[in-house]
């Protein structure tokens, strides 16, 4: 199709409009004309084209009608979306085998990042960090991750890239350099659980908001707090996408989606969390698409 743009930059202010008067040239004549995400759009570019069609066309909010086309995948998007997961799988395989005392979270996390455009990714996160046992290893940002991980201590990692399809999966592991404690074992098993829980309700026309509550009575029930957190989620083009397993979703469960499922609990002592992707198919989730054994990795 053809492209229309202007050089223009959100740090210029004057340039706000430059867009916008292209895109409302473009739709003169045109009745009704649906928003898409105007929420994620800029404020001026929204109100400008509003304000030069006003009288000439109706607006109206077409992102749930969109959200659900997107969430729906199709034969050749769930290809791709097996293949974002194997290639998740193989650079996790491969920092087990380069991981070593002294690197930095950066340094792993950029690894990460690097083996996985190696693999033809092209964006993502990779958050992480170290710390001794018995503290907590959380989920990091690249600017917090200057720490270095000693023998005996453990890293949690998030990979959460597109595969070379441009779609989106992620997988979360906890890796020990040495043995792992039992509290860090069972806070992993007991998340290994809770996944597991949420799997057997993720079904064709399940309610997002009840599957959330069963969550958190489960998590309640395993004396943890309730998530606050958004622990399970959709994925696409977008890293986070419609539906929300969550009490504000208004979407329900159907075939071919593609799920994350990411509980997680923290205390001062402990980050447990396991991450991994699933489609749905008639009678519920699928196999785990990720390959990568659910465990508590000591190297």
């Amino acid at each position: 199709g053809e492209m229309i743009f202007t050089p223009a930059f959100t740090s210029v202010s004057y340039t706000d409009e430059y867009q916008a008067e292209l895109v409302a040239q473009e739709l003169r004549g045109y009745r009704t004309i649906g928003w898409i995400g105007s929420g994620a759009m800029p404020h001026r570019f929204v109100t400008r084209i509003e304000r030069e069609l006003a009288g000439q066309a109706s607006f109206v909010d077409a992102t749930d009608f969109v959200d659900r086309l997107k969430a729906i995948k199709s034969e050749e998007e769930k290809d791709l979306i097996r293949k974002a997961a194997q290639m998740q799988d193989e650079i996790f395989n491969r920092l087990l085998r380069k991981i070593r005392p002294d690197m930095t979270g950066n340094d792993i996390t950029a690894l990460a990042q690097y083996e996985g455009r190696l693999l033809g990714s092209e964006q993502g996160l990779f958050l992480g960090s170290s710390a001794p046992l018995g503290q907590a290893s959380r989920f990091l940002d690249r600017h917090l991750q200057a720490r270095a991980l000693k023998p005996g201590e453990h890293f949690t990692l998030l990979i959460e890239n597109n595969g070379p399809g441009g779609f989106y999966t992620e997988i979360a592991r906890t890796i020990v350099l040495g043995k792992a404690s039992n509290e860090l074992i069972d806070g992993f098993e007991t998340m290994k659980e809770a996944q597991a829980h949420t799997l057997r309700l993720l079904k064709p026309g399940a309610s997002c908001a009840a599957i959330a509550q069963s969550h958190d009575d489960y998590m309640r029930g395993c004396k943890l707090p309730p998530e606050l957190r958004l622990y399970a989620h959709g994925q696409g083009y977008d890293l986070v996408e419609r539906p929300l397993i969550r009490c504000d979703e208004g979407m329900t469960i159907e075939q071919h989606m593609n799920f994350a499922v990411h509980p997680g609990y923290e205390t001062a002592s402990i980050f447990a969390v396991i991450c991994d992707n699933y489609l749905i198919e008639s009678d519920g989730a699928g196999d785990c698409l990720h390959k990568t054994p659910k465990q508590v990795f000591e190297i």
